[in-house]
C-alpha cells in the first residue's frame, strides 16, 4: 500500500502553510484545528514566515515547524524551498490557510505530488479569470469556505461547487470560562450595577467598522448609562481614538489594545457589538454566543448567518449609525431581552460552530480528497 493509500485509513500528517507574520482570528483557526487534530493522534506541521508570530506560538504549542520567508505571492523560491519541506517530511495533504499561501503552498504541493486544499476566510469578491481557474482547479482539489456566504463568493467566481466545502469557523467554549465571577470583574474595573457595558473585540482596521460604533455611542438615543470598550489594536486605533474626543463620547468609551483576558471582558459586559462592513464569519461573534451574550451585529456576510435576528441577537445594516443605535438603546433599556438573546447563544454555538465539530469535518474532508488522490 502507498503512504498516501495509507494516510486515507491511518493517522494523517497535515502540513500546514500560512504566509502571515502577524497572528489574528484567522490564525486562532488554525492552532484550534491543529491541536483539535493533534487530540485525536494525527501529526500536524506548520510552514510560516522566519519571525511571524505563528512560529513562536506553533513553538510554545509543541508542534513541528518549518520555517519559509514568503515575500510576495510569485516568490517562486520560496514555493521551491516549501516543496522541499513537504518531499523531506511526506506529509498526507497540504492545507494553505492564506491568500499566499494559496500560491506557494499550492505550486509546492504539486510539485510534490502532494493533494492541498485551502480554507477562504474573507468575504471578499473573487476575481474570475484563469488565475483564479487555475488556483482552485489545478493547484488545490477543494476549496473550505468558512460560510455559505464566502462559499458564494468563490461560486460566483467560477470555482465548481463540486470544489467547495463549507466547513463554519469554530469556537471552544471550555477556553473561554473567565477567570472571576462576573460582579467582582466589574468592580475591579470600576463597572457600577447601573452601567450598561457595550464590548467590541476587533482589529482596529476600517473593515471592522468601529467608526461606525463610536458614531452610534454619540446618538442622543443611546441612553448615557452605555458604555463602549474597544478591545484590539491596529492602524485605524490613533483615529478612532481621536474620532471619540471629537464626536464627544471620550468619557464613555474605553480603548483597551490587544488583550489576552477576552474571556473576562465577555464576562463583564452586557452586549457584544460588531459593526463589520465585510465579515467572512465574525468568530467574536461566536465567542460572545457562547458566554450567553447578545450579539449586535451587521447584516453581512457569514455574521448574517451565525447570529439569529430576534433570537441570538439584533442585526442592523452596515454603515448606519442611526439603526445600531437603535438596535443598541433597546437592548439597554431592555435587561428582559437582553437576558433572553444571550441565553440562546450557547444552543445556538453547538448547531455546528464546536471545535470539535470543526475539527471532524476537516478530518472527514482531509480523507476524501487523501483517498481521491491514490486512486
Amino acid at each position: 500500500m502507498s503512504t498516501t493509500a495509507g494516510a486515507a485509513a491511518g493517522p494523517l500528517r497535515v502540513a500546514h502553510v500560512s504566509g502571515e507574520r502577524g497572528f489574528s482570528g484567522g490564525e486562532v483557526q488554525v492552532f484550534l484545528l491543529m491541536e483539535g487534530l493533534r487530540a485525536r493522534g494525527h501529526e500536524g506541521l506548520l510552514v510560516c514566515p522566519p519571525g511571524s508570530r505563528s512560529e513562536r506560538a506553533a513553538r510554545e504549542r509543541g508542534f513541528e515547524v518549518a520555517c519559509v520567508s514568503m515575500p510576495n505571492d510569485l516568490a517562486l523560491p520560496a514555493a521551491w524551498r516549501i516543496a522541499g519541506v513537504l518531499r523531506r517530511r511526506r506529509p498526507s495533504i497540504v492545507h494553505c490557510h492564506t491568500g499566499r499561501a494559496n500560491w506557494l503552498g499550492g505550486l509546492a504541493a504539486r510539485w510534490a505530488g502532494i493533494p492541498a486544499v485551502t480554507t477562504r476566510r474573507m468575504d471578499r469578491r473573487v476575481a474570475r479569470g484563469w488565475r483564479t481557474r487555475w488556483l482552485y482547479e489545478r493547484l488545490l482539489r477543494r476549496a473550505v469556505a468558512i460560510s455559505p456566504a464566502v462559499a458564494r463568493r468563490l461560486q460566483r467566481a467560477g470555482v465548481p461547487p463540486s470544489r467547495v466545502r463549507v466547513i463554519w469557523s469554530a469556537v471552544d467554549p471550555a477556553a473561554l470560562a473567565p477567570s472571576a465571577p462576573r460582579d467582582r470583574l466589574r468592580r475591579g474595573w470600576g463597572v457600577g450595577p447601573e452601567t450598561t457595558l457595550v464590548l467590541v473585540a476587533a482589529n482596529l482596521v476600517r473593515r471592522k467598522g468601529v467608526d461606525v460604533l463610536l458614531r452610534a455611542l454619540a446618538a442622543p438615543e443611546l441612553p448615557a448609562e452605555a458604555r463602549l470598550w474597544v478591545a484590539g489594536d491596529g492602524p485605524e486605533r490613533a483615529a478612532l481614538e481621536a474620532m471619540a474626543t471629537s464626536l464627544g463620547v471620550a468619557d464613555r468609551v474605553r480603548f483597551l489594545g490587544r488583550r489576552d483576558d477576552v474571556p473576562d471582558l465577555l464576562e463583564a459586559c452586557d452586549v457584544f457589538a460588531l459593526p463589520s462592513r465585510r465579515e467572512g464569519l465574525g468568530v467574536a461573534a461566536l465567542e460572545a454566543m457562547a458566554r450567553a451574550r447578545p450579539v449586535v451585529a451587521s447584516r453581512v456576510g457569514g455574521l448574517a448567518e451565525t447570529v439569529v435576528a430576534g433570537e441570538t441577537g439584533l442585526l442592523v445594516p452596515p454603515d448606519d449609525p442611526p439603526a445600531l443605535a437603535g438596535a443598541l438603546a433597546r437592548l439597554v433599556v431592555d435587561p428582559p431581552l437582553r437576558r433572553r438573546l444571550g441565553e440562546a447563544g450557547p444552543q445556538r454555538v453547538a448547531q455546528g460552530f464546536l471545535a470539535e465539530q470543526m475539527v471532524s469535518a476537516y478530518e472527514s474532508l482531509y480523507r476524501e480528497v487523501v483517498a481521491e488522490a491514490a486512486r
